[in-house]
């Protein structure tokens, strides 16, 4: 056997760039929650970003059909002609942009899309800006690219970036930022003046943007969806869309994303693709386009029943002895400060809250240190009104328990 079997203790010698990822901590708490569920325990999961709706009918049928008809085979790496002309069509309808089809392509999720992106832009040594709080994956790709993390903290202004906020972070190394709004995990919305500052800003000083826009439609009166779409074609030079169809559409399980944005980069992001995954899977694309261009009445009653979701969670959680929940503008997620809380139960760290609300109240959720904010935990009110009473009371019984 080569020196290689005995690195890591005899473990297998992966390689540094995936030595240096952490495994995705929002997956981790479905896997715990799983084997409490296997255990017979009755576990109320606020821990995933996953609707709990079923993906509309008529979006099925599309892929019933597609199956029908056997589109089974390989597609072109960028995915399929109709289904970029759509996505093209469609922000340039909304937005006012120019996007041609050439300058779009289909993804398995959005998280390909942002990580195909990343790699295909970030050399080792460079800086990519990251305001955090942030979606956990984002600094997880960076480190695979052999980028340096260089986070934006939010909190003191209650979570909301701002230009002056990134030109104080700005390195010269700085090559990429990373915008998502609304956000993963605070709910909280860039006003599209501010964003449109916090673009010219980064452009002035020779940075790529990437916008993550996976929750643009699910915003809460008054705000409206926007997007970097809506910039001045200037501007979108340097600026890369990521869409996906899992949230907006109740498509997790499909695997469907885009990307739209400059065509060089576009094609440099097709190649990388072209060698991972050949192509997104065939059938989901016809859903994906019936998504699209069907009937959109299923996003509407979505965004309502998360508002009265989000309304009442967000009542009840200040209501919990030691935890303070400001109102998210968009997503499906809560952000509340719990530190009264941890001290008040003896609790040192969020992760510790988190395991502690698994095991002694079969809640779960996940801590906002994986978001790079300790002191806070993030929930999900993807799920019904019932389980969010129940988690609430289960809650209050925890805050009131002895330490």
């Amino acid at each position: 056997m080569g020196d290689e079997w005995m690195v890591n203790g005899g473990g297998f010698p992966a390689a540094e760039r995936v030595r240096l990822m952490e495994a995705s901590s929002t997956l981790a708490v479905l896997q715990a929650a799983e084997r409490l569920r296997a255990a017979g325990q009755r576990v109320l999961d606020l821990g995933a970003g996953e609707p709990d709706f079923p993906t509309p009918e008529h979006i099925k049928e599309a892929a019933r059909r597609a199956l029908a008809e056997n589109f089974t085979r390989y597609t072109p790496a960028a995915g399929i002609a109709e289904l970029r002309a759509a996505i093209a069509r469609g922000l340039n309808e909304r937005f006012g942009s120019t996007y041609t089809p050439e300058q779009v392509m289909v993804t398995a999720g959005g998280k390909q899309a942002i990580f195909n992106a990343i790699v295909t832009l970030i050399e080792p040594g460079d800086d990519v800006l990251i305001p955090a709080p942030y979606w956990v994956t984002f600094p997880q790709i960076v480190t695979f690219a052999g980028g340096r993390n260089v986070f934006i903290s939010t909190e003191a202004n209650a979570f909301h970036l701002t230009a002056e906020m990134v030109g104080e972070t700005l390195t010269p190394r700085a090559k990429l930022l990373i915008l998502n709004s609304p956000s993963n995990p605070t709910g909280s919305v860039i006003p599209p003046t501010e964003f449109r500052r916090i673009v010219e800003l980064a452009l002035e000083r020779g940075c790529y943007v990437i916008s993550d826009e996976c929750y643009r439609e699910f915003v809460y009166p008054p705000h409206v969806p926007s997007s970097a779409a809506s910039l001045p074609e200037a501007l979108r030079e340097r600026v890369l869309i990521v869409g996906s169809f899992s949230k907006t559409y109740a498509m997790t399980g499909w695997r469907i994303g885009y990307a739209v944005g400059p065509q060089a980069w576009i094609r440099e992001m097709i190649k990388v693709q072209s060698h991972s995954t050949s192509n997104p899977t065939s059938i989901a694309q016809k859903a994906a386009l019936e998504a699209l261009t069907g009937p959109q009445e299923s996003v509407a009653h979505m965004l309502r029943e998360y508002q009265r979701r989000r309304d009442f969670l967000v009542e009840a959680l200040n209501s919990v002895p030691g935890i303070r929940c400001a109102e998210p503008e968009g997503a499906f997620y809560v952000f509340p400060n719990v530190r009264d809380l941890m001290r008040a139960r003896g609790v040192r760290t969020s992760r510790d809250l988190e395991v502690r609300l698994l095991e002694e109240c079969q809640i779960a959720l996940t801590a906002g240190v994986s978001f790079g904010t300790e002191g806070y935990v993030r929930l999900s009110y993807a799920t019904s009104l019932g389980v969010l009473r129940e988690a609430v009371t289960r809650l209050i019984r925890f805050a009131h328990a002895r330490a």
